[in-house]
């Protein structure tokens, strides 16, 4: 584990736990769901692969986490300028270099423009560009101009024995832009095992008896939008309104929920955005990956 990281007088840090999840979500704007998943996800051991820094109250003023070639700081309003975002990158790199991560990749609100002038300054590069999208969520299930579904597609809601099946449409969609292939227990741990999945609004799409896509989605606490965590077709079936019928059955369900939206983030890689937008979404916030060589 790297040596501590240089911290103001008064100021300590210790890895995170779970216990620390509802703070660590508060801090970084982060659902308290995704940061509980983030600490016990496969492959990512929080006793050597996080760091929270504590002000003198004892209070968790910053944090990171390191899981292979990625890894996430963020510092709180109040102590921002500090130097603590400096010294926990620092941290980070070091943790990356010593389970052998030959690249580091940190994801910066685009509004944070200290983090963002940190990275530069440090000799990260842009990676990719993240957008949330949203519309509003109706209760007519059919979206503008939406085709009909190629001959023997069906949707319906998401169970329990679908899980292998989205897992293996996601990733092998996934494949065309992520830099690694998630396994199964992390891609889980990560979606369908969050306390605000919700299977009976997530639709998924048959070709007869085989599953060839899915909309993975969270109706998360204190959040008028439903949100459309991750949506993937099968190759050969895309651009035949499959993904759009989707969409549409999802924000269906949501509305009838009671939430007016639905948002859905897209990565640059993905070449998704373009789509989005001719449904009528609109990006309401980006976030900016930015990477370098350790």
């Amino acid at each position: 584990m790297p040596t501590p990281p240089v911290m103001p007088a008064g100021f300590s840090c210790r890895a995170a736990t779970t216990a620390d999840a509802k703070t660590i979500s508060r801090l970084a704007e982060i659902a308290l769901d995704e940061v509980e998943a983030t600490l016990e996800r496969p492959g990512l051991d929080a006793s050597v692969d996080t760091l929270v820094i504590l002000e003198p109250a004892g209070d968790i003023a910053a944090w990171t986490y390191v899981r292979g070639r990625r890894s996430q700081v963020d510092v709180g309003p109040s102590y921002r300028g500090l130097g603590l975002g400096s010294s926990l990158l620092d941290w980070a790199e070091a943790r990356a270099v010593e389970i052998d991560g030959e690249w580091l990749a940190q994801t910066v609100d685009d509004e944070d423009h200290a983090g963002t002038a940190l990275l530069r300054a440090r000799g990260y590069d842009v990676l990719a560009t993240n957008w949330k999208l949203t519309m509003p969520a109706t209760e007519n299930p059919a979206l503008p101009d939406l085709p009909d579904l190629p001959a023997g597609i069906t949707i319906r809601p998401f169970s329990a024995e679908d899980r292998q099946a989205a897992y293996l449409v996601i990733q092998n969609a996934f494949d065309d832009w992520q830099p690694r292939r998630w396994g199964y227990e992390e891609w889980a741990r990560m979606s369908v095992e969050r306390s605000s999945f919700t299977p009976e609004l997530s639709p998924v799409a048959f070709a007869g008896d085989e599953l060839v896509g899915a909309a993975i989605c969270l109706a998360l606490p204190d959040s008028d939008a439903g949100s459309v965590e991750q949506l993937a077709v099968r190759r050969d079936l895309r651009g035949q309104g499959i993904a759009r019928a989707l969409l549409a059955h999802a924000s269906h369900g949501f509305s009838r929920q009671g939430r007016p939206n639905l948002t859905i983030w897209t990565h640059s890689g993905t070449g998704a955005l373009a789509m989005y937008e001719r449904l009528g979404m609109t990006v309401e916030h980006s976030t900016t990956v930015f990477s370098r060589k350790l």
